[in-house]
Formats: structure tokens, sequence, C-alpha cells
């Protein structure tokens, strides 16, 4: 099959890695990321467009110094070259799904915690 199918709910509840790259395209790209309580992304910024959406847990969002608060089903966009940054200030672990137009990590990427995080950018090979 070209493509990909998952139940994406399910999937994103379940993991437990910090980021973990399912699926990358020619123009976009699709990460599950699970943040321990107290834990953010980190402040960012890209060349790209985001979409974010929480499947569970409490997070603040900041948006080029504008913050809201985002909970289970609820989502976000954020524009190309908006400073960003994701906080878990729930009790529990943030689980959500993001989508990069275009992709922003190397495929197959997967980093446990926070502290294995590094820059691995797309490097224009997908998943098929």
């Amino acid at each position: 099959m070209k493509g990909f199918k998952i139940d994406l709910e399910k999937a994103t509840l379940e993991n437990t890695d910090y980021r973990r790259v399912l699926y990358t395209a020619h123009n976009s790209q699709l990460v599950l990321m699970s943040l321990k309580p107290g834990e953010e992304i980190g402040e960012e910024v890209h060349k790209l467009d985001q979409f974010i959406r929480i499947e569970q847990g409490e997070a603040k969002s900041v948006l080029n110094g504008v913050e809201g608060i985002l909970k289970a089903n609820d989502a976000i966009i954020i524009p190309q070259d908006t400073v960003h940054n994701i906080m878990n200030v729930g009790s529990t672990d943030l689980k959500l799904y993001t989508v990069y137009t275009p992709p922003e990590h190397k495929d197959g990427t997967v980093q446990k915690t926070k502290a294995d995080e590094k820059e691995e950018h797309f490097d224009g090979v997908t998943t098929e």
C-alpha cells in the first residue's frame, strides 16, 4: 500500500517516546510526541508550517509571546517563522501528534527522552 494508515488516537496515547517519526512523505511528516509533566519542547522557530493536536493532558502554548491553554482534542496550527513553545502544564504525560509541512526530521527518528533530542533534520529520504 502506498501511503500510511493507522489508528492515530490509539498510537498517540500508547506512545511513550519523546519523539517518534511515524511517516515521512515528500511534503508532510507525521510525528508522535510524549512530554512528561513540567517538560517542554523548548522555544523554536521553523521555516515550515506545523499542526499539533493534543490527545491527552494539558499544555501551554506560546506563539510569538501569546500564551494559550490546550487540552485533549484541541489543535493548533503554527505558521512558518513563528517563535513557539509547547509546555506540559498538567499532572499526566502530554500526548500529541504533529504534522510538519514539509518534513522537519529524518525519517525513522526515535528519541526516547527529551535528553536524547538532537537535531536530525529531514534529509530528503521518505518512508517509501
